[in-house]
């Protein structure tokens, strides 16, 4: 469908086939590492109206919801901190081939879901767009009574 990039300006929306070239291969900015990807994927979620971070499965994952459904997860019991995001499954492909770091959901519906990986090319801006991206998946399948934003406009000015 749709990868969020953004930009000084607001939020763009484009299409699949231009996540790998445009945005997504960043080679400036900082890469994260460890629990710095984990950090700044949660971070972001902090913007996210109604993200509510749960642990319905323990201490050892943390679940971060939006209407009572799932957005992101992250956890270390792979041994390195993931962080897991739902994606449109055509992104999710295109994704998994233009990056070593992501690789398909763990624990989750493959052609759906994705997982970051530490110590790759991510910067914490693609992560930032990642978070969205998946939070705005979930808010779109939600009946528009419960959106807590409108998913065609959230992050215009």
């Amino acid at each position: 469908m749709r990868v969020v990039l953004h930009a000084r300006s607001g939020i763009h929306r484009l299409p699949p086939h231009q996540c790998a070239l445009i945005g997504i291969r960043r080679k400036n900015g900082k890469h994260m590492d460890n629990k710095q990807l984990q950090d700044r994927a949660a971070t972001r979620t902090q913007e996210l109206p109604g993200a509510e971070l749960t642990h319905p499965f323990g201490t050892d994952w943390d679940v971060w919801k939006v209407c009572g459904r799932a957005f992101m997860l992250q956890t270390s019991i792979t041994g390195e901190p993931i962080v897991i995001l739902k994606a449109a499954p055509a992104d999710g492909r295109a994704l998994r081939e233009a990056h070593d770091d992501i690789t398909a959901g763990y624990h989750m519906n493959k052609r759906h879901w994705i997982t970051l990986h530490p110590g790759g090319e991510l910067d914490a801006q693609t992560v930032d767009d990642l978070v969205t991206e998946s939070y705005l998946l979930v808010v779109e399948n939600l009946p528009k009574n419960l959106r807590p934003v409108d998913p065609a406009t959230f992050g215009q000015h």
